[in-house]
């Protein structure tokens, strides 16, 4: 009878043993990892950031359960080099990708923000624009760490909300439905849809869901029911893409209001997931844009609204307007709800950042330039801060650059011009040139830029474009 009892005790301290192990390991699961991106969405276009025509009351309560960053940059002024270095971890004086360029890709040697996490025991998915190499091209996405992918791989395919095609992995997916000027599947709903599933398959373990919507770049386009709450609440004005393909809208304010909405819908649809599968407080969620607000023939459009209201410039310059982001981050019960932080931070700085979240090693023998920004999101321990943040945009023989050194701000839009001088902390909008009345501060920092910037690779032109929509001839 003692020995009976004896076992019995001791099957019921191993299995007391077991489960205590169990839920420790749950308790200990590495935090999942959301970065949501917006395309070509301006610093003033959402609530919290000051916009007041248009709603997004779902990232707004992002930034009131988090952290909101005023001094937060993408990294460049146009889509695929910020893109490269959001992976990299490396500004655009040291990234592969340093313009929008179809010929400029990463390569094996290039260890991606992916790759880091997928290292360290995480579930990894992109969903949305890639643009940092195409088919056949070892810089695709599944080649750059990431387990699974929905999405576009050149950029100017996720220009079109319609394609006749969409990448799952390997494969094109093609969409009949799409062709022939139908509107069967408005693909960022397909891409959002794959996301929900990616987070709902790996709930269980720790994940990295890279979230790269193409809202709200052009093309004008959003289904009805996104239109609907805006419909004559703006002047109707027609705005159309002059390049051939691209769908455009007879009623643009509304229809861009649309986009917005339709992302902020989709951001809370992604935390309301979260907490239904209830990982929401063990998930460091992260939303921004990849530039400033669109400019050119949307000018009209971005001012408007005041879409990067207060800043000089919009996408594709070096000015505020192309390169300051909106940038929130929300950890339940890890960042405090409803703080700001003015800490000078840029998209190199992601990789050092979720490598500390996930306790993961960042890429042996390769120089990265960010600093992780873990103590200011915990409100722990040291942060350190950037000498200065730099940009450059090199194509060819063109080559513009930038430099933010504590409250200056050097710019210089093409390599024969001078370099403009601005103090951001008196003069965010950039409407004064100081470089006469600061030859030191000029020389200081045009060495900076020099020092910051290494010579680009020399990519063959090795890109056949495919004539179907999505793709330019």
């Amino acid at each position: 009878m003692l020995r009976r009892c004896f076992v019995l005790l001791t099957v019921l301290s191993c299995l007391n043993l077991f489960l205590t192990t169990v839920t420790r390991a749950a308790d200990q699961q590495k935090p999942n990892i959301i970065f949501i991106m917006a395309d070509d969405l301006g610093y003033a276009e959402v609530g919290c950031y000051g916009q007041t025509k248009i709603k997004t009351p779902h990232i707004d309560q992002l930034a009131a359960d988090g952290m909101k960053f005023t001094q937060a940059y993408a990294g460049c002024m146009v889509c695929q080099p910020s893109r490269s270095v959001l992976m990299t971890g490396q500004h655009t004086g040291h990234t592969a990708v340093r313009a929008n360029d179809l010929n400029q890709l990463l390569y094996e040697e290039d260890k991606t923000v992916a790759e880091v996490l997928k290292s360290a025991g995480y579930a990894t998915g992109c969903f949305g624009k890639w643009g940092l190499g195409y088919e056949g091209t070892p810089g695709r996405p599944n080649q750059k760490g990431f387990d699974q992918f929905t999405g576009q791989l050149l950029q100017v395919h996720a220009h079109f909300y319609y394609p006749f095609w969409i990448w799952r992995n390997e494969e094109k997916v093609m969409l009949p439905e799409n062709e022939n000027n139908q509107r069967g599947t408005y693909i960022q709903d397909l891409i959002h849809a794959d996301a929900k599933s990616f987070i709902r398959q790996n709930s269980k373990q720790p994940f990295f869901a890279y979230l790269s919507y193409i809202l709200p770049h052009v093309e004008l386009v959003v289904p009805e029911e996104s239109e609907r709450p805006y419909r004559g609440k703006f002047p109707k004005r027609e705005i159309k893409d002059p390049r051939p393909g691209y769908i455009g809208s007879e009623d643009g304010l509304t229809t861009f209001a649309g986009m917005v909405s339709r992302l902020d819908a989709h951001v809370g649809e992604v935390v309301k997931l979260l907490e239904e599968l209830g990982i929401r407080d063990n998930t460091l969620i992260i939303f921004t844009s990849d530039n400033g607000g669109q400019g050119g023939n949307w000018k009209e459009m971005t001012d408007f609204f005041d879409g990067n209201a207060p800043l000089k410039g919009h996408k594709g310059t070096m000015y505020e307007g192309g390169l300051r982001v909106p940038f929130i981050a929300s950890w339940p019960g890890k960042i405090a709800p409803g703080t700001t932080s003015d800490l000078q931070i840029a998209f190199w700085d992601m990789l050092p950042t979720f490598a500390d979240v996930a306790h993961a090693k960042v890429p042996a023998g390769v120089d990265i330039d960010g600093i992780s920004i873990l103590p200011t999101l915990l409100g722990k321990g040291t942060q350190k801060k950037h000498d200065y943040l730099y940009w450059e945009y090199t194509k060819g023989t063109i080559r513009s650059r930038a430099l933010r050194m504590g409250d200056w701000k050097a710019v210089q839009n093409r390599m024969n011009r001078p370099i403009e001088l601005y103090n951001l902390k008196q003069d965010v909008g950039e409407t004064k040139d100081l470089a006469s009345q600061n030859p030191e501060q000029v020389k200081q920092m045009t060495e900076a830029m020099q020092q910051a910037h290494t010579e680009p690779r020399d990519f063959p032109q090795t890109l056949k474009p495919v004539g179907i929509k999505g793709y330019v001839k």
